[in-house]
């Protein structure tokens, strides 16, 4: 390297990086491990999320019925909480041990339950009482069977109202049952929908994952085939770090650009998921958010030893990841700790951004601190990796110089026997 000019060891870097991006996409693709990650896992999980919460919302929710008032009133309020999409009464029980029995069966998922004195009551000009007894091992069940009776019972509150007062004409029965008009509007969620909410967060989070196993199969592919265990082979072509960096970057860069594509365009596209995403400013958030992944993924492939490390130690982060963007669970919400501990990872802006981005039509100005710091991460795990795979190379001589010496040694014992 000495002997060569500026220009020929510039040429010489530019050729080793396209070898390497060429064997990095020839190693891709000839181990099945790897097309596991890189191409089945993003093509297949993004439709078996979507199609689970293909419906949205919870419709027809099993509910069972206690009635202990027996009347016509009674009976009309429960038409109507079946005649709800939200709701289905499937039995009506003779108490509330039936009712209760029916739950545990996982028969129904939640029991309304109406007082003897439910008809008397509102006759006679008192409060009466509905209540409703749900299964809270799923959150949505009782969301539903709390809007379907919320809903009945306004209407009929607002029935018998007009009723008492014997107004005279139809604008004074509306006064009389909505002294306030009032108007329910979803932002960015119209359907009040699972799938709209929780798809956007978890096909960015696919991305990450899938890159951070990927990686760490091919590092630890690379140990195994490696006679000392190392990352970076002794070769003329891994001969300079960044060469190695920007050649392996590059080649996941160009297959994650085409997976981004099909994630994050064409499978909201499929589902009719919110995308209101303008192409250019979308395009602008995910470039950084590819490439700290990328670079963050091999910083993190250094603690990989073998094919198998990487499942232990990546897959289980999923979830955690999930609940530390503060998209499943408020970010308001987290400790200070954890939130800070969140921005490790590019999961966190990258959802955060990306949601607001593609469900809520924010531009790139709006997400200014999440574009910024999916740079800053990028700029980081950059250094980072360019020190590891540094590390790896003066490791990988010193195993190789180390082992010549040991082999030079044995041979001089071996010449100097026949002397003795």
């Amino acid at each position: 390297m000495k002997s060569l000019t500026f220009k020929q060891r510039v040429k010489q870097g530019v050729n080793d990086l396209f070898y390497i991006w060429k064997q990095e996409f020839r190693n891709t693709f000839r181990d099945q491990g790897m097309l596991i990650f890189f191409v089945l896992v993003p093509l297949v999980y993004p439709l078996i999320y979507s199609f689970i919460y293909t419906n949205e919302t919870l419709r027809d929710v099993p509910a069972v019925v206690v009635d202990n008032s027996r009347t016509a009133l009674s009976r009309d309020y429960l038409r109507r909480v079946d005649a709800t999409p939200e709701v289905s009464i499937v039995s009506h029980c003779a108490d509330m041990e039936e009712a209760k029995l029916a739950l545990r069966e996982r028969k129904a998922y939640g029991i309304i339950y109406l007082p003897a004195s439910f008809s008397d009551d509102i006759a006679q000009g008192r409060q009466t009482q509905v209540s409703l007894y749900c299964d809270m091992s799923g959150l949505l069940y009782y969301k539903s069977m709390l809007l379907a009776n919320t809903e009945v019972s306004l209407d009929m509150n607002a029935e018998i109202k007009i009723a008492r007062v014997g107004n005279t004409t139809e604008r004074q029965d509306e006064l009389t049952a909505y002294p306030i008009v009032y108007q329910d509007v979803a932002l960015y969620n119209p359907t009040n929908g699972f799938a709209a909410f929780l798809i956007p967060a978890v096909l960015m989070l696919i991305i990450q994952q899938t890159l951070l196993l990927g990686i760490g199969l091919s590092a630890g592919t690379a140990r195994e085939h490696n006679r000392f265990r190392d990352l970076v082979p002794v070769q003329r072509h891994y001969n300079g770090t960044l060469r190695i960096v920007l050649g392996k970057g590059l080649s996941y860069l160009m297959l994650y650009a085409l997976v981004a594509v099909y994630i994050l365009i064409v499978v909201p596209r499929l589902f009719r998921l919110n995308q209101i995403a303008l192409p250019g400013e979308l395009t602008l958030f995910c470039l950084p958010y590819l490439l700290a992944c990328i670079f963050f993924s091999m910083t993190a492939s250094i603690a990989i030893r073998n094919r198998e490390t990487c499942m232990l130690l990546f897959v289980f982060t999923s979830v955690p990841l999930l609940f530390l963007s503060g998209i499943s669970w408020p970010g308001s919400a987290i400790p200070p700790f954890w939130k800070g501990f969140s921005y490790l990872f590019p999961s966190t802006f990258g959802i955060n951004g990306y949601v607001r981005i593609n469900s809520m039509g924010a531009t790139l100005n709006e997400v200014a601190f999440e574009y910024r710091a999916l740079w800053l991460q990028t700029g980081i795990y950059f250094l980072t990796t360019c020190l590891v795979y540094r590390w790896q190379i003066i490791q990988s001589r010193r195993h190789v110089i180390e082992k010549y010496r040991q082999y030079k040694a044995k041979k001089e014992e071996a010449s100097a026997l026949p002397s003795a």
